[in-house]
């Protein structure tokens, strides 16, 4: 059993409560200066208290799920010791840069909102992972360690990516509303149809391409629709979104830096 703690109890740290929560074998403390935040996750959790020092005191994991501009000297506040480990879910700061404000070992991820139902894509970097950590993180889904210089990437990947993926979904369910299916079918449908899709994606190593090539029956429907993709810039307008939030992710950093 881990002593975990989450500072910060808004979309990201409520998701990573109630994904850690499911298996019932970590004491969990959170912490939110903003009692309203706490109380959605009280039932989840062996502790709450707006103190958020007093949540991480006895944690042998800190996630604080904070946002850049206030992670560093939260963070600062906490005062963590040596023996502990602090994951930060901060885009753009650096490893380095919470290592200048606390005594913990330092991990930094990106994580996703996923982690609710166990499904959450994870990056990790920090001269603080652990195999400990790392199993941790795969409780509630897939964790990839990387260098540090491709987590602005991963944030733009499997950070932001779950927001494109949303549109995407949205686009095919208000497609199929102007053909004539109601609103909970053409969700329905379209959202199952992209979880049977990446499940095909992760269950074999064919090539992309050969998957594609799988649905597209020469003649037939599919190959139809994917001349209109083929024949668009969206290939091009998908590479910018993540770049333009790559890029973003830079920035972040850039200005913790600068506070």
């Amino acid at each position: 059993m881990a002593n975990v703690s989450v500072i910060g109890c808004g979309h990201m740290g409520s998701a990573l409560i109630r994904g850690l929560s499911r298996s019932d074998s970590h004491r969990i403390a959170a912490g939110d200066v903003d009692p309203d935040a706490l109380e959605p996750i009280a039932g989840l959790v062996a502790e709450t208290t707006t103190d958020p020092a007093a949540a991480a005191a006895n944690a042998e994991f800190v996630f604080a799920a904070l946002t850049p501009e206030v992670v560093l000297p939260a963070v600062a506040d906490l005062g963590l010791g040596a023996d502990q480990t602090l994951v930060s879910t901060a885009a753009g700061v650096s490893t380095d840069q919470l290592a200048a404000v606390t005594d913990a070992r330092v991990v930094r991820i990106m994580p996703n909102l996923a982690a609710e139902w166990g499904e959450m894509a994870t990056a990790v970097t920090g001269p603080g992972v652990s195999p400990e950590l790392l199993a941790l993180l795969e409780e509630v889904g897939v964790a990839v360690e990387l260098e540090e210089s491709l987590m602005d990437t991963a944030t733009a990947l499997n950070g932001s990516g779950p927001a494109f993926v949303f549109y995407f979904i949205r686009a095919l369910q208000e497609a199929a509303m102007e053909c004539g299916l109601d609103r909970r079918e053409a969700r329905l449908l379209a959202t199952q149809t992209f979880k049977g899709a990446a499940e095909m994606v992760l269950h074999t190593d064919e090539e992309l391409d050969s998957l594609i090539d799988s649905v597209c029956t020469p003649g037939g429907t599919t190959i139809e629709g994917m001349r209109i993709f083929e024949d668009s810039a969206l290939e091009t307008t998908v590479g910018e979104a993540v770049e333009a939030a790559r890029e973003r992710s830079a920035e972040l950093a850039e200005e913790a830096g600068d506070e």
